[in-house]
């Protein structure tokens, strides 16, 4: 991301921690470099703080998944809009999702909701569709198969 300082002023108006300026930065996107030189601080500062950071948001994200109430969700987290419209994604999000970094997503809108999927859950979404219109005990792989051998016999007869 590029050092923009202007909107780095503008993200930490009225923090008053180098802390919370810290994680109001790496929340927007910024690289640990960046922010230690827009700072004034050294860098390992910043990875200290943003670690910790990670690693209280993890736990208390796992607390929260782990709740009785709902074992299979786990508890809505606030999210900040960063420049150029990125949202992170809470780590305990991904793990429970088994996501990556590079990992596809697709998203869509409905009922004014953003939706986002896995490429694992859309396809087993699709298939769920698909099932409705298939008679039971039909195969679309034997159907499609039988279909490309008539044609090829077409084909034979024809050529």
């Amino acid at each position: 991301m590029r050092l923009d300082q202007q909107q780095m002023r503008r993200l930490t108006k009225g923090l008053a921690s180098k802390s919370d300026k810290m994680r109001a930065l790496a929340r927007a996107g910024y690289e640990r470099a960046d922010i230690a030189r827009f700072l004034g601080t050294r860098y390992q500062f910043v990875r200290n703080v943003l670690v910790q950071e990670k690693a209280r948001t993890a736990k208390q994200a796992a607390a929260a998944a782990a709740s009785p109430n709902d074992n299979e969700k786990l508890a809505p987290v606030k999210l900040r809009l960063g420049p150029d419209g990125r949202v992170v994604i809470p780590a305990a999000f991904r793990e429970a999702l088994g996501l990556s970094e590079g990992d596809t997503l697709i998203a869509s809108i409905a009922d004014g909701e953003l939706h986002l999927l896995t490429v694992r859950a859309a396809v087993r979404r699709a298939q769920t569709i698909v099932r409705r219109f298939v008679p039971e005990g039909v195969s679309l792989v034997d159907e499609l198969i039988d279909d490309r051998r008539r044609e090829v016999e077409r084909e034979q007869q024809d050529g």
